[in-house]
C-alpha cells in the first residue's frame, strides 16, 4: 500500500468566470491552465507520483489536457465535495494508508505546505488532519476569507468544528482563523465514515467538512496545520483571477 494518496478535486464549470465553456481548472492563468500549478507542486512534493483527479465537467477534455499521467475518476453529478472524494473510494480503497485532498483551483499551494501537511499528519497518529489559515483582518485581497467556514476550538485550544459562515453568529464572524478545506485522513476511517455524511443543508450536498464534526463525536482529536492566508486564495470569479495574478507577481 501506498503511504499517501493525493486526490485532486477538478469537477467544477467555470461559469461564474466568464468561461462557460471550459472547466474551472483548465482556465488560464498567465498562459497555463489554473489546475497546472497545483500539479507542478504535487510532482515537486514527491508524495505521490499519479495523483487521482475527480473530474467532472467537460471531463474529455480535462483529460485529454492533462495526459495519462493521473488517473481520473468521474462525478457526474456535482454533490459536494464529501461525494467528490466518495468517487474516488472504489479505486483508491485498500491502495493507500492516507489520503490527502487538494483543490484544482488553488493555484498558489506550493509543495513545502504540500509536504508539510503530509508529515504532521504521519506523525500525529491522528484520523484527521486539516489546514487552517489565520488572517489579520477580512480586507483587501484577504475580502474572499470572509466567505470561509470558521474554525472553532474549545479553551485548551483543540478544534471543536466548523462554524460555516451563512450559520456563523456575529461572534463567530469575528473568528480569523478559517478552514481552506485542506484534508489529510487515515484512509480506513475516511472511507469508513464518508457514508456517514448528510445532505440536509441549502445545497443539498455532501460537504468533506462534515467529517469533523463525526470525528469530534467519536472522541478523535484533529491535527492542524498553518497554512499562509495567500497559498489558499481560491479562483471562483473573474475578479479572484485577477487577484491571484496580482498575487504571484
Amino acid at each position: 500500500m501506498d503511504k499517501i494518496k493525493i486526490i485532486i478535486l477538478a469537477a467544477g464549470a467555470g461559469k461564474r468566470m466568464g468561461e462557460p465553456e471550459l472547466p474551472k481548472v483548465l482556465i488560464e492563468l498567465n498562459g497555463r491552465p489554473l489546475i497546472n500549478y497545483l500539479l507542478a507542486a504535487v510532482k515537486k512534493s514527491g508524495i505521490d507520483s499519479r495523483p487521482v483527479i475527480v473530474v467532472g465537467q467537460k471531463a474529455e477534455l480535462v483529460k485529454e489536457t492533462l495526459g495519462p499521467e493521473y488517473d481520473y475518476v468521474l462525478q457526474a453529478e456535482q454533490l459536494g465535495t464529501g461525494h467528490a472524494v466518495m468517487r474516488a473510494k472504489s479505486l483508491l480503497e485498500n491502495k493507500a494508508e492516507n489520503i490527502l485532498v487538494l483543490y484544482g483551483d488553488q493555484p498558489l499551494l506550493n509543495f513545502e505546505t504540500i509536504n508539510n501537511l503530509a508529515g504532521v499528519h504521519l506523525a500525529s497518529g491522528k484520523v484527521l488532519t486539516m489546514g487552517t489559515v489565520l488572517v489579520p483582518d477580512f480586507s483587501d485581497w484577504r475580502a474572499g476569507f470572509f466567505d470561509f467556514g470558521r474554525v472553532g476550538r474549545d479553551e485548551s485550544g483543540k478544534v471543536i468544528g466548523i462554524i460555516e459562515k451563512k450559520d456563523a453568529a456575529p461572534e463567530q464572524l469575528a473568528i480569523k482563523e478559517v478552514n481552506p478545506s485542506y484534508f489529510c485522513f487515515q484512509a480506513g476511517w475516511l472511507w469508513q465514515n464518508l457514508e456517514k455524511i448528510k445532505n440536509d443543508n441549502q445545497q443539498k450536498e455532501y460537504y468533506l467538512t462534515d467529517l469533523i464534526k463525526i470525528a469530534r463525536q467519536q472522541g478523535e482529536e484533529i491535527a492542524t496545520v498553518p497554512i499562509e492566508p495567500k497559498e489558499a486564495a481560491g479562483v471562483n470569479t473573474e475578479e479572484q483571477l485577477k487577484l491571484i495574478e496580482k498575487l504571484m507577481k
